[in-house]
């Protein structure tokens, strides 16, 4: 199975609570898989040989301060930290439920 946007904003929304899920559209949730993606392209995660051994496992709390900060610089979408590492944790868990089928 390969990675699909809108497959994983309704993965995502399955994992927020549904008071948390109400305040964001899928814009804003896919805004914040996009900050994610440029987070694994800054941190080479995206390289063809970027095999990610357990000393260099994924930091949550790392990426969503990460997501968090860019949020923040470019103004357009305000949210809750702890929203964000909500989505940031769906985001990741729907990375593995498609790695998972393999």
């Amino acid at each position: 199975m390969k990675y699909d946007e809108d497959d994983a904003i309704r993965f995502i929304r399955e994992t927020l609570p549904a008071q948390v899920s109400e305040l964001y559209d899928d814009d804003d949730i896919l805004y914040v898989i996009d900050i994610i993606w440029d987070w694994y392209e800054k941190n080479g995660y995206l390289k063809i040989d970027a095999g990610v051994t357990e000393e260099e496992e994924l930091d949550i709390a790392k990426l969503s301060a990460f997501v968090a900060k860019e949020i923040r610089k470019d103004g357009e979408v305000v949210m809750d930290p702890e929203d964000i590492n909500l989505i940031v944790k769906g985001e990741l868990e729907y990375e593995e439920s498609i790695e998972d089928i393999f």
